[in-house]
C-alpha cells in the first residue's frame, strides 16, 4: 500500500488517524511487525493511519529522547505511550514546517532552522520535490496548533486514556514552547539523532565506514513505487500510455520496470487487474535476470512468498517452476500473484515445506537453476518497511546468518552438476552477504562464484531511482 493516503482517506479526522497510528505504533513497541497490525485497521483509516506509523517508525527514536526528556514516569499505559510518541512525531515536523513558513510561536521558535524546503501551505503532504520517494512529497504535515487540539480529542475518545488528557496536552504544549533546546538535548543521543538503534548504527559504521551516515539517511527516506511490467501481457510502452491516459506521471527505470513519480493504490493504477505489472523494487527485479535460463529448464525458486520473483522469472522464460516456502498463507499469495498475472498452469508447482529439510520435500530431481532468496534481517528494506529496525535484535543477525548457511548448504544438494544456485537476500549486514557467501564457497568445493552484483547498497549512484538494499552471489556447480 502505498504511504501517501488518498484525498478520501484524510476526510476522516486527525484525531481518529492518530487514535488508529497509536494503536499500530503499540503493537510494534509489542513486538508486533506494522504489517500484520495495520491489516486490523479498519479500511477507511488503513491508508491515513499507516502514513503516520510509518512517519512515527522513521522519527521514533528522536520522539523517545523527547518524551523522556519531558515525561518523568514511564506512561502505566501502552497506548497513553504510544499516543505520546505519535502526536511528538508529528509535532516536531509540524513546528519544523511551521518554521519554514515563518508562522508564529506555535510552530517552532525564531532561529530553528528547518531541516527541509518551505512546505505547499494547500496540502497536508510535502509537495514541493519531483524525485520518487523524496519525503518532502509524503511525510504527513499539519499546522501544530491542529497536532496539538486532535491530539488531546484522541485521548478524550477514549474512556481509558481520559486521566491521561492533561499529560498529554501539557508534554505537547511545552514542547513547542521549549524546542530548540529540547531538540539539541535529544539529539545528544546517537539513537534520536540518527531514529535508529545504537547498535544497528554500530554496525552499520564498521561495515561501511565512508557511508554509514548516507546509509541511516536514506532508510529515513520513502522508497519510491516501481511497477515491473508483465511482458506476456503488456509491455514498457504500453504501460506508459496507459499511465499517461490515466494522469499518472511515470517513467521507465529498468528493462521492464516503471518508476511513478507519485505512489497510488494499486486499484487505482491501469491494468492491475488484468495482470499487466507487480509492485517489486529495481533490485529485487534482477533475480530473475541474473539466473541463466532457458526454456524447459526445471527451476527451483526457495523461500519463493510473496512470488514476484517467481513471477517474473516465469514472465521471462517458459520453465518447470517449483516455488517452495514453509508458510502456508504467505504460498497462497504466490498462487493468488500467479493467477492475476495469469502465470499459474501446469509447469508450476507449489510446496510448503521447510527448504532446508529435503526429506520434506525434494523428489531427488535435480534443478537446473536454484533461487535461493533466504530470510535475513530486512535490513536493506527500512524504507518500506521502517518498523524493522525496531523489531530487530543484534542477536538476529547470526541467528538468521545460522539458518541461511543451512539452508543453502541443503539446496545446493539438489542443484545438478552445470546447474547453478542464485543466493539472494535483501540485507545490507555483510554477516547476511559477503561473508556468508565466502563461506559457502570455502564449505563448497564444487562450487564455482561467477559475475554477480554483490552487496548494492540503498544509495545514489547517479541513477533516477535509488533502489532497496540487497545481496546477490550466483554459484555454478563444477560438472
Amino acid at each position: 500500500m502505498p504511504e501517501n493516503p488518498s484525498k478520501q482517506a484524510h476526510s476522516e479526522a486527525l484525531s481518529d488517524i492518530m487514535l488508529a497510528s497509536a494503536h499500530n505504533v503499540r503493537a510494534v513497541l509489542a513486538g508486533r511487525s506494522l504489517s500484520d497490525s495495520l491489516a486490523t485497521t479498519p479500511s477507511a483509516l488503513r491508508a491515513p493511519a499507516q502514513a503516520v506509523a510509518f512517519h512515527t517508525m522513521r522519527q521514533l527514536g528522536l520522539a523517545r529522547e523527547i518524551k523522556q526528556i519531558l515525561v518523568r514516569r514511564q506512561p502505566p499505559d501502552a497506548l497513553v505511550d504510544a499516543m505520546l510518541l505519535v502526536a511528538l512525531a508529528l509535532l516536531d515536523t509540524a513546528a519544523e514546517y511551521a518554521a519554514a513558513d515563518g508562522q508564529g510561536p506555535e510552530g517552532a521558535l525564531p532561529g530553528d532552522a528547518p531541516r527541509g524546503r518551505r512546505p505547499d501551505r494547500t496540502s497536508q503532504h510535502r509537495d514541493d520535490a519531483s524525485r520518487p520517494g523524496d519525503p518532502r512529497r509524503y511525510q504527513p504535515v499539519y499546522a501544530p496548533h491542529t497536532v496539538v487540539d486532535q491530539a488531546v480529542k484522541a485521548m478524550d475518545s477514549q474512556r481509558s486514556l481520559r486521566p491521561f488528557k492533561a499529560l498529554l496536552n501539557g508534554t505537547l504544549r511545552t514542547f513547542l514552547r521549549e524546542r530548540p533546546s529540547i531538540l539539541t538535548q535529544a539529539r545528544q543521543n546517537p539513537e534520536a539523532f540518527y531514529n535508529h538503534p545504537e547498535w544497528w548504527i554500530e554496525k552499520l559504521r564498521r561495515a561501511y565506514p565512508a557511508q554509514w551516515e548516507q546509509l541511516l539517511e536514506a532508510a529515513n527516506l520513502p522508497g519510491p513505487m516501481i511497477l515491473r511490467v508483465n511482458v506476456r501481457r503488456s509491455s514498457v510502452a504500453e504501460m506508459l500510455r496507459a499511465l499517461e491516459e490515466a494522469g499518472i506521471d511515470a517513467f521507465q527505470a529498468g528493462p521492464d520496470a516503471l518508476a511513478l513519480v507519485a505512489p497510488r493504490p494499486v486499484q487505482a493504477i491501469p491494468g492491475f487487474e488484468q495482470g499487466w505489472w507487480s509492485v517489486q523494487d529495481l533490485a529485487a527485479q534482477k533475480a530473475a535476470r541474473l539466473l541463466p535460463l532457458q526454456p524447459g529448464m526445471r527451476v527451483l525458486d526457495a523461500c519463493a512468498a510473496p512470488g514476484g520473483k517467481t513471477a517474473h522469472i516465469l514472465e521471462r522464460v517458459d520453465v518447470e517452476l517449483t516455488a517452495l516456502d514453509a508458510d502456508a498463507q504467505r504460498l497462497e499469495r504466490v498462487r493468488q500473484n500467479l493467477q492475476r498475472l495469469g502465470l499459474d498452469g501446469p509447469s508450476v508447482q507449489m510446496v510448503c515445506a521447510d527448504a532446508a529439510d529435503l526429506s520434506a520435500w525434494w523428489d531427488g530431481q535435480a534443478y537446473d537453476a536454484v533461487l535461493a532468496d533466504v530470510p535475513c534481517t530486512a535490513s536493506g528494506v527500512l524504507r518500506r518497511h521502517p518498523d524493522i529496525r525496531w523489531l530487530r535484535r543484534e542477536r538476529d543477525i547470526p541467528r538468521t546468518a545460522a539458518l541461511q548457511g543451512r539452508i543453502v548448504d541443503a539446496l545446493w544438494q539438489t542443484v545438478r552438476p552445470g546447474g547453478h544456485l542464485l543466493y539472494a537476500t535483501c540485507s545490507i549486514f555483510p554477516q547476511e552477504g559477503e561473508l556468508q557467501a565466502v563461506q559457502f564457497a570455502k564449505r563448497h568445493a564444487d562450487a564455482s562464484r561467477l559475475d554477480a552484483p554483490g552487496q548494492m547498497l540503498p544509495l545514489p549512484d547517479g541513477e533516477k531511482v535509488t533502489q532497496d538494499g540487497f545481496f546477490y552471489a550466483l554459484f555454478a556447480k563444477k560438472a
